[in-house]
């Protein structure tokens, strides 16, 4: 299996160079035709070779977790950045075969039902909420932040990123009524609660998450303005002036994103605004990752535009703006990083050393995604009414920036 796993890695690397140390302990250097960074490994057992081999997609990562691959003379993250730059190349077989393979079956991998979407939160979502607590800014805002300069701190660029989304929500006079798909933590619906004087609603699939949202509502005394609820999008019956979903789209499934956008319309009041923030990619339909798909976020896609907008297109909707956020992700993701890095002896103290691997992994392919993979994120305005918004995106920024003062 060496020499099979030997001559893959001789037409994978096209840029950079990537040094390998075999279980036997000699070495072998393989250079690219291109420059771009360099990195080194070490495979400790024949079962690591046999498994890169045949299924690399699955196996660094499980490789990684359980100690059988590891860095040499440099950090996971630039091992990462050097062999997915090259995976963007065409260059191994095999892997091109299983991502054929996972884009034919993609169909039933996103297939989310109810109780497979309830399954499927629970997996990532529900783990113990000390966790996120290493990394993650003081409002819990688990998904990309809004850089409007590129030197805010985490906590600020979080904070913008709700405003950001709030002015194009359109929330012209309190009392809206708005609709938090996806609420997470609550931070969202409590922002448009607290400054902007809308009555929210948000759901959610997470036992842990809605447990702690509540908690927050009742000692902000907001409880009158705010409520949430243990509920599928698929379940709503009554409609809302606005909607706003943020890094929920992602766990939708392909096969469901008609469903999604029917249920948006059916929501809203006619000439109601919502606004769908996500991540997405720019090269295309494709498949996610196995080992993201198995141990981070089962069922879960990134989807490419061309997708989400043929399911609008046959909604009925308005897409009255769309922007893309294209680096706001990579940084946001660096700042975690460092900070589980700070706080790793904590989450191996609260789950054990496997886990830990398992989350600086995922961290740091996450944020190479952005950086090399083209993922990216979009924030996607919809409505029913033509009119509904201005002409023009003025309004926006007058409400972005009455916010910021």
């Amino acid at each position: 299996m060496k020499r099979l796993l030997d001559q893959i890695l001789r037409h994978f690397i096209s840029s950079g160079r990537l040094h390998v140390t075999w279980p036997e302990g000699d070495k072998t250097v393989y250079t690219g035709r291109n420059t771009g960074p360099e990195a080194g490994m070490v495979l400790r057992d024949a079962a690591a070779e046999r498994s890169l081999a045949l299924n690399p997609g699955l196996a660094f990562g499980e490789g990684y977790m359980n100690g059988s691959i590891a860095p040499v003379g440099c950090t996971l993250y630039q091992l990462l950045d050097l062999l997915m730059l090259n995976a963007m190349s065409p260059g191994h077989l095999p892997e091109q075969i299983a991502a054929s393979f996972r884009f034919a079956c993609r169909s039933w991998i996103q297939f989310n039902p109810i109780q497979r979407s309830r399954q499927n939160v629970a997996h990532h979502y529900d783990l113990d909420s000390r966790l996120y607590e290493l990394f993650l800014d003081k409002d819990r805002q688990y998904s990309c932040a809004y850089f409007r300069t590129g030197q805010e701190t985490l906590d600020e660029a979080q904070s913008a990123k709700k405003h950001h989304i709030a002015s194009k929500l359109l929330l012209n006079r309190p009392g809206l009524e708005v609709l938090d798909i996806g609420c997470g933590w609550g931070g969202m619906a409590l922002t448009l609660a607290r400054d902007y004087g809308a009555i929210v609603t948000g759901i959610t699939l997470s036992e842990e998450q809605l447990s702690v949202a509540r908690q927050r509502a009742r000692d902000e005394g907001l409880e009158g303005r705010v409520r949430f609820e243990m509920l599928d999008y698929r379940k709503l019956q009554r409609r809302f002036d606005r909607i706003v979903s943020v890094g929920m789209f992602e766990h939708v499934g392909v096969r469901h994103y008609q469903q999604f956008f029917d249920i948006i319309k059916k929501s809203l009041v006619p000439d109601g605004v919502a606004l769908v923030h996500s991540i997405g990619r720019m090269d295309g339909p494709g498949t996610t990752n196995p080992w993201i798909n198995k141990y981070i976020f089962p069922g879960g896609y990134s989807p490419a535009l061309s997708e989400v907008f043929a399911a609008t297109e046959k909604s009925g909707l308005w897409v009255t703006d769309c922007e893309i956020l294209r680096l706001h992700y990579a940084k946001t993701i660096a700042i975690w990083r460092e900070r589980f890095a700070a706080n790793r002896a904590k989450a191996v103290a609260l789950y054990d050393e496997r886990f830990a691997r398992m989350f600086e992994f995922y961290l740091d392919a996450a944020e190479l995604s952005f950086r090399v993979q083209g993922h990216m994120n979009f924030q996607i305005q919809l409505s029913p009414a033509i009119e509904a918004v201005p002409l023009t995106r003025d309004y926006m920024t007058e409400a972005e920036n009455a916010a910021a003062i």
